[in-house]
């Protein structure tokens, strides 16, 4: 192999290389934006949570079925 065949086939690697960190890149930046959703979602959903315990008459084995 001479050194422009070897050459080439460097710059082939590298561009494939390049390609595929920039795809997992923009995987890594869905995940986090969808990281940062799910995060804020379960804070929403702890927080509705704990306004319903604070709501509640008392506990739910404690409460009397509806059919008596």
């Amino acid at each position: 192999m001479n050194t422009t065949t070897r050459l080439d086939e460097l710059e082939i690697r590298l561009a494939y290389a390049a390609d595929a960190l920039e795809q997992l890149n923009d995987v890594v930046v869905r995940q986090q934006n969808l990281l940062e959703l799910l995060t804020r979602e379960v804070m929403s959903l702890k927080a509705q949570a704990e306004g319903y315990a604070a709501t509640s008459p008392g506990k739910p084995e404690e409460e009397i079925p509806p059919h008596y």
